[in-house]
This record gives C-alpha cells, structure tokens and sequence, in this order.
C-alpha cells in the first residue's frame, strides 16, 4: 500500500481510504462486529484512513475495530452542524463513540455553495477552536460542487477537501467533469489535501469499474480515494488493484456474482427526474419518495445521473 501526506498537512495516509457509509446501518446495515471485522482487515492490509460522518451512525463499527486492534486509524469525520454549540456536540460525539481523544479530520458536511459555506461559519469557528485546542488535528469540507471546491482552495482554515469524481462525472451537482477536474487541480497546488470520493458513482459504475479505477488512480491530484466496502472479499478486491496487482479470479468470480439491489436514499425529494428517465418504467414517485420496482429494474444504473440530490446507489 502506498502512503502519501494528505496536501500539507502532517497526516500520511493510505492512497486507499475505507469508506465506511456501505457498512452502516443507512445501507448494508451489518451488525457491529462484521463491520468492525471488515474495518480490520483492511486495516490489516495496509489501509491505514476511514471516511466516516457522524449522519452514517456508525461510530460503534470504528471504535470496536479500534479496540481490538493495536495500530491506529486516521480518522476523517463529518457534521452537518451550523453553529458554534451544535459543531461542539458534534466533535464531542465523535470523540465518545469513536473512542478517539483526537480527531484527525473534521469537516463541514455536503457544501453546496459559497453561501453554505457563509450559513456555517459559526462551526467553522467552533473547528477552528477545536484544532488550536489540539481535539482535532485538521479541518475540512465535503462536496458535490465545482464551487465549494474552488472556493474552499483559497480558504485558509481548510485544509482538507472531499470532492466527488469519477470518469463520467456521476453526482457533480454544478459544471462538468472537466470543470471539476481543474478545481481539484488547483486546490491541490494549493496544498490541500484531496481526497476523493464515489469513483465508482455510488455503485453506479461496477459494471464498469475498470475503466472507473483506471481513471481515479491516473488522475494525478488526489492523495486518496475513497471507496466503500462491505465484505472481506471488497476490501482484498480494492486493496489489490490499489497495489497494481491482478486480482484473485475466485474472489472477482464472487463479486460478479454478487447480488445487488438500487437504493433510494431517505433523503429522496420525490422530484420525479429520475422517474422521467428510466426506459424500463421500474420507478414511481409514491408519497412524495421515488420507489423502485425490483422486478423490473436492470441495474443500468442511469437513473442516478439524473438525481439532483444524488440519492440512488447500487449496493
């Protein structure tokens, strides 16, 4: 496994970041000691960084792989708090359950605009405090837009970001790929850390996923990627093609065979995009919610390209 400093910042992570949202109770729901199982085998392969947010509801899984592990883990956490006192709760929250004094990355949750950014100055305050106090050791801001990630390189007080990316541009909610692409270049010369997420689209692209890692890992301005897992077989798949090697043909033969179902995330806002798109009429707005119809859905995957919100997956 490879390890590289996150931009400027002191922390040396893994080019592979666990992203912990499949394992938890939003999706796969696994019970804890699965979870914190998968934690640790990849922790035991190399994998040394977990993408985490205090939304997944799952602080248990990391603070029982913690527990029962003698190395650490760079931790990467996230809140949606908007104050000084609800950024606190949160901080403090994850210090609890995590089981962790120190934080090693907090960030601002799902950015959207410069003028979100604005609407949470206040926890960005509360995080500025929290790093001089030495609770957290880094801070920094998750996003779907070109946007934050632009104005997020020229603020001081951040110095990690989280942008979406992947070969087909999947979830950027403002510009192209292209345009998404030059933003991340310039933060990274700016000396932010950069790590990515949804590579493979939400579970979008795993029909595809060649081509979806070949492009992550040849974009030259990221220092990790995160990419969710949830089974032994994901973690030694990913930490394979990370390390450039061939991966096992039994374990890829499972993978292929692996049933999978889409998601309609809670946070659907029943808009209806997704239903205009979809060629085999699998989708329907029921109580203000997009439902999906398992029958008739083929897994295309198309749908989610057209989700503003950026609520369909395939697990």
């Amino acid at each position: 496994m490879e390890y590289v400093n996150l931009g400027y910042t002191d922390l040396k992570v893994s080019r592979l970041c666990f992203g912990s949202l499949t394992i938890s109770p939003l999706q796969a729901g696994l019970p804890v000691d699965d979870g914190a199982d998968i934690i640790l085998s990849a922790m035991n392969m190399g994998v040394n960084f977990i993408d985490t947010a205090e939304f997944y509801q799952n602080y248990c899984y990391i603070n029982k792989a913690l527990t029962r592990s003698k190395k650490d883990f760079i931790i990467s956490t996230k809140s949606y708090a908007y104050t000084y006192e609800g950024m606190k709760k949160s901080v403090e929250k994850a210090r609890k359950e995590t089981g962790k004094d120190v934080i090693d990355i907090f960030m601002l949750h799902e950015q959207e605009t410069r003028l979100t950014l604005k609407g949470h100055r206040e926890a960005l305050e509360y995080l500025v405090d929290a790093r001089a106090k030495g609770l957290i050791k880094a801070i920094g801001v998750s996003t779907h837009t070109v946007e934050v990630v632009n104005v997020a390189s020229d603020m001081e007080e951040i110095e990690v970001i989280h942008p979406i990316i992947n070969f087909r541009g999947i979830g950027i909610k403002d510009g192209s790929l292209q345009d998404m692409e030059k933003a991340i270049e310039r933060a990274y010369k700016n000396g932010k850390g950069i790590y990515a997420m949804k590579a493979l689209g939400g579970g979008n692209l795993i029909s595809d996923k060649k081509r979806a890692f070949s492009y992550i890992l040849s974009f030259p301005y990221l220092h990790s990627v995160a990419v969710g897992m949830k089974s032994n077989d994901e973690v030694v798949a990913n930490i394979s093609i990370f390390d450039g090697k061939t991966v096992d043909s039994h374990i890829e033969e499972r993978l292929s065979s692996e049933k999978r179902k889409l998601l309609i995330e809670d946070w659907c806002v029943g808009c209806g995009e997704c239903v205009k798109h979809c060629l085999y009429n699998a989708l329907h707005v029921v109580n203000g919610h997009s439902t999906v119809n398992p029958d008739a859905c083929i897994l295309c995957g198309y749908c989610s390209g057209y989700c503003p919100e950026f609520c369909i997956k395939i697990l």
